[in-house]
C-alpha cells in the first residue's frame, strides 16, 4: 500500500476515534475514578461547612446526600417504565469520600434496586453531589458537578436506556470564542430537557473579577444548552451582581423559572455569607430569550443591584436570603420559596429564620409567611398541585439538633395560594439525627414524592436516606443489604424502628 494512503487511513482512524463521545481515561479523571459497581447498600456523605466556637460547631452540616438547593433533579419519574429513578451523594462505611450513586424505585412492586457507584469524586465535598436527567430514548444522564475550579466535572451516561448497571464518560464541549473545547468543570447544576429542544443547564462559574474593594472571586450564574448533552453551547451569563449570586430554579411545560440572590461588595455585611435580595427570570423558549415576570425581554447579564428582575428589596431591611424551591402555579406564573435570616451563623441570634412564598399573580408579587424554623439552612421543596393546593415538603420543625441544619420533617398546605399555611403532618419525630434537603423529583409520582438525608448536625455520623409517599408515609432506604442478588423492599419508617 502506498505510504500516502497509510497515512491517510491512520489519520482518519484517529479522527473516528477521537470523536467517539464516551470515554474513559485516568488522565480527564485525575484522582476520580469511573467505578460502575454495585454497593450493598445506601450511605449519604456527611459534611460540615465553617467551624464554628460554639455550641452548634459548623455554620451548616449534617447527612448532606440530596444537598445543595443549588442542585436539581436528584430524582426524575419516567412513565414508560413507572419507576423513579435517584442519584445522591453516597460515601463507603468511614465517610472517606465521595461517591455518586444511582438507583431506582419500582412503582408497581415497591421494589429498590441496589444502587450503581458511578464515581468515586475523590473528595469528601456534598457541593460535588450529582445531578441527573433522562432523554427521550431513555438512557440516565448523571452530571457530576465540582465545588469551584479545583476539581474536574463529569458527565455519564448509561450504556443501556432505563438500566443503572453501566454507565460511560461523555467527552462534553462547549463553545469559547467560536471553537469547541472540552467542558470539564461546572458547579450548582439544575439541568432540564425538553425532547424537541435537548438540555438547558443553569449553572455557576467562577471568574476572578477586579472589584472597588479588589480582586475578588465572583459566582457568576449563568445558562448552556445541548441538542445532545455532548455538544454544548457558549456559556451565557445571567446576572453578574457585585460578588456573585446562588440560583435554584424549576420547570412547568416550556416553562423555566430562576430565582436568585446576590452578594453584596461593601466595607460591612460583605458577600456570600450575607446574601440578600430577592430576584426571578423566566424563559419560555428554552433561553433563547430571558424575561421579567411581567413579560419583558432583558438584556442579559444583569450587573446591577436594582434592576428590572428584583422581587424584593431584602438588602434594605439587613436580611439573608436563601432560596430553596421555585414552581409555577396552573397558570405558569412562579412561586418561589425561601427564608430569610438576620445573618449567617447557626444560633438563636441570627432568629427567626422565616420561611416565605412569594408568588407573582399576573399582576403583582405576593408574599406571604409560612412558619419560622432554627438554621438558615433548612430547606424544603414546593408542589403547586392540580387541585389548588400548595404544599411544602421540609424540615420545618426543630429535631434532636436545634439551630442545626435540618430537623423534622413536616407537611405544609395553603388552599389559598400562599395567603395561610397550616402544617397539616408531621412525617418525622422522636428522631436520632437531623433531617435536611427535602427534594422534588421530575414528573413526581405521588409514591415518590420527597427524597431526603439524615445526620448529626454537630459531629460526623453515619447519614440515612428516606422518600416519602404523598400521604406522608415515610421509608427508610437500608445502609446494608447484604445479599447483592435479593430483592429490597424499604421498610415504613417509625420512631420505634428507626
Amino acid at each position: 500500500m502506498d505510504n500516502k494512503f497509510r497515512i491517510i487511513i491512520f489519520c482518519a482512524i484517529i479522527c473516528i476515534t477521537s470523536s467517539v463521545p464516551a470515554q474513559t481515561g485516568t488522565i480527564v479523571y485525575g484522582n476520580a475514578r469511573l467505578l460502575n459497581q454495585k454497593d450493598n447498600g445506601f450511605r449519604g456523605i456527611w459534611y460540615m461547612n465553617e467551624p464554628l466556637d460554639n455550641e452548634y460547631k459548623f455554620k451548616y452540616s449534617g447527612g448532606l446526600g440530596t444537598y445543595p438547593a443549588n442542585h436539581y433533579p436528584f430524582s426524575v419519574y419516567v412513565p414508560e417504565v413507572n419507576k423513579t429513578f435517584f442519584c445522591y451523594g453516597g460515601t463507603d462505611d468511614s465517610n472517606s469520600t465521595l461517591l455518586h450513586e444511582v438507583a431506582w424505585f419500582n412503582h408497581l412492586t415497591g421494589e429498590i434496586s441496589l444502587p450503581t457507584i458511578v464515581l468515586d469524586k475523590a473528595t469528601t465535598d456534598a457541593h460535588d453531589n450529582p445531578v441527573m436527567q433522562l432523554d427521550k430514548d431513555g438512557y440516565i444522564w448523571i452530571f457530576s458537578t465540582s465545588h469551584g475550579t479545583g476539581r474536574p466535572s463529569f458527565i455519564h451516561r448509561s450504556s443501556l436506556p432505563y438500566d443503572i448497571s453501566g454507565f460511560e464518560r461523555i467527552a462534553a464541549t462547549k463553545i469559547v470564542n467560536g471553537i469547541e473545547v472540552p467542558m470539564d468543570n461546572f458547579s450548582y447544576l439544575q439541568i432540564y430537557y425538553d425532547k424537541n429542544e435537548g438540555f438547558l443547564g443553569l449553572f455557576t462559574h467562577y471568574e476572578r473579577l477586579d472589584l472597588q474593594l479588589g480582586v475578588t472571586n465572583v459566582r457568576v450564574i449563568s445558562w448552556m444548552t445541548s441538542r445532545d448533552g455532548i455538544h454544548w453551547s457558549e456559556w451565557k451569563d445571567l446576572a453578574v451582581i457585585d460578588e456573585g449570586s446562588y440560583q435554584s430554579s424549576g420547570q412547568r411545560g416550556n416553562l423555566i423559572g430562576t430565582s436568585f440572590n446576590y452578594h453584596p461588595h461593601r466595607q460591612e455585611r460583605r458577600g456570600l455569607n450575607y446574601r440578600t435580595n430577592l430576584y426571578c427570570l423566566i424563559t419560555d423558549d428554552f433561553g433563547k430569550t430571558w424575561k421579567t415576570v411581567n413579560g419583558t425581554t432583558v438584556n442579559l447579564p444583569l450587573t446591577a443591584v436594582s434592576n428590572e428582575a428584583l422581587v424584593h428589596d431584602y438588602s434594605a431591611e439587613g436580611m439573608n436570603v436563601y432560596i430553596s424551591d421555585l414552581n409555577f402555579d396552573k397558570k405558569g406564573n412562579p412561586v418561589i420559596l425561601y427564608l430569610t435570616s438576620k445573618g449567617p451563623y447557626s444560633g438563636p441570634e441570627n432568629d427567626p429564620r422565616q420561611w416565605y412564598t412569594a408568588w407573582w399573580t399576573g399582576k403583582e408579587w405576593r408574599i406571604n409567611p409560612v412558619t419560622t424554623s432554627g438554621n438558615n439552612y433548612d430547606a424544603g421543596s414546593l408542589y403547586t398541585e392540580e387541585n389548588k393546593k400548595w404544599r411544602i415538603v421540609g424540615s420545618t420543625e426543630t429535631g434532636p439538633q436545634p439551630y442545626n441544619t435540618g430537623g423534622e420533617v413536616a407537611i405544609w398546605e395553603s388552599g389559598n395560594k400562599g395567603k395561610r399555611w397550616v402544617k397539616v403532618k408531621q412525617l418525622t419525630y422522636n428522631s436520632e439525627y437531623n433531617h435536611a434537603y427535602v427534594r422534588r423529583p421530575v414528573n413526581v409520582h405521588p409514591g415518590f414524592y420527597g427524597f431526603w438525608a439524615d445526620g448529626h448536625g454537630r459531629q460526623l455520623s453515619v447519614s440515612r436516606f428516606y422518600f416519602c409517599n404523598k400521604n406522608g408515609d415515610v421509608f427508610r432506604l437500608p445502609p446494608e443489604t447484604g445479599d447483592e442478588n435479593s430483592k429490597i423492599f424499604p421498610a415504613l419508617f417509625t420512631p420505634k424502628n428507626r
